[in-house]
């Protein structure tokens, strides 16, 4: 994987050439690491090869290279779906800006981190319906699960991740126990056989993006595939309650329990157990 470039790493790197050092230190892959670049008055090099610095670098942009030179991790096909850098180090990302992570409070990937232990994955058969950059699969790796069944249905979101540095496919926690498969898991979890399931993990976008991943029908095929006693983490955060007065948690946890589970409101969603 090449260097990223976060606006923060090229004004470092620009005010080393400046203040005429030789080296500098920094991070070519969102704060996972740390490596020593050579600086020199109109480039700046590492791996054997030279790169350029950016005149242009807006803040909330991640840049990749391209082998020629330094791009947005950004594409619009129908949806402007874009890579964004945070305070943290593990990027989230937007669609049609939309932010899909929590950063406000807490890194992205340690949010993962707490939703995760509410399904206890150690020796689990995990389903993540909505696989994004992955965090949730990664922190299931990391805590012995031991198969994570991951959909994701956006090629574009799939293109991110294979540039993400925190993406569990390009760390140490890549493994075979990871099942990617890029698809609608509307469609997909139809094949899944009955009570197949140890545990669910789903974390859709926004009901006004992504209406039939809280549908009735869904809720029903989630209950099919959970093993009798199976544990459900349904992320639903607290959309539109201020404007609109809706309570989208409430209405996900009447669903589920017609669907078979019992459900309990848990911090930014709901946990349910197949009765």
């Amino acid at each position: 994987m090449g260097p990223l470039l976060t606006s923060k790493v090229n004004d470092m790197l620009c005010a080393a050439a400046r203040g005429g050092a030789t080296t500098a230190a920094c991070s070519l892959d969102l704060d996972r690491s740390v490596v020593s670049v050579a600086v020199e008055p109109t480039q700046w090099a590492w791996n054997g090869q030279r790169f350029p610095y950016l005149d242009v670098c807006r803040d909330r942009t991640v840049y990749y290279w391209t082998g020629a030179a330094f791009d947005p991790v950004a594409r619009f096909s129908g949806s402007l779906v874009k890579l964004v850098p945070t305070e943290w180090g593990p990027p989230t990302f937007e669609i049609d800006g939309i932010k899909m992570l929590p950063t406000a409070r807490v890194s992205p990937y340690d949010d993962a981190k707490d939703k995760v232990a509410t399904i206890r994955p150690r020796d689990k058969v995990i389903l993540d319906t909505c696989g994004g950059l992955g965090y949730f699969a990664a922190w299931c790796l990391r805590g012995q699960a031991r198969q994570v069944l991951s959909f994701e249905k956006s090629t574009d979101v799939m293109w991110l991740r294979s540039l993400n540095p925190w993406s569990p496919e390009n760390t140490s926690d890549a493994d075979s126990r990871l099942s990617l498969t890029q698809g609608d898991i509307t469609e997909q979890i139809r094949s899944l056989p009955d009570r197949s399931i140890d545990a669910t993990l789903h974390d859709p976008p926004r009901f006004g993006i992504a209406g039939e991943l809280y549908s009735q029908a869904f809720y029903d095929e989630l209950a099919r595939t959970l093993k009798r006693n199976g544990v459900l983490f349904h992320y639903t955060g607290s959309p539109n309650k201020l404007t609109s007065g809706r309570d989208v948690p409430n209405e996900v946890a009447q669903r589920l329990r017609r669907a078979g589970f019992l459900t309990q409101l848990q911090g930014d969603g709901v946990l349910a157990t197949r009765k």
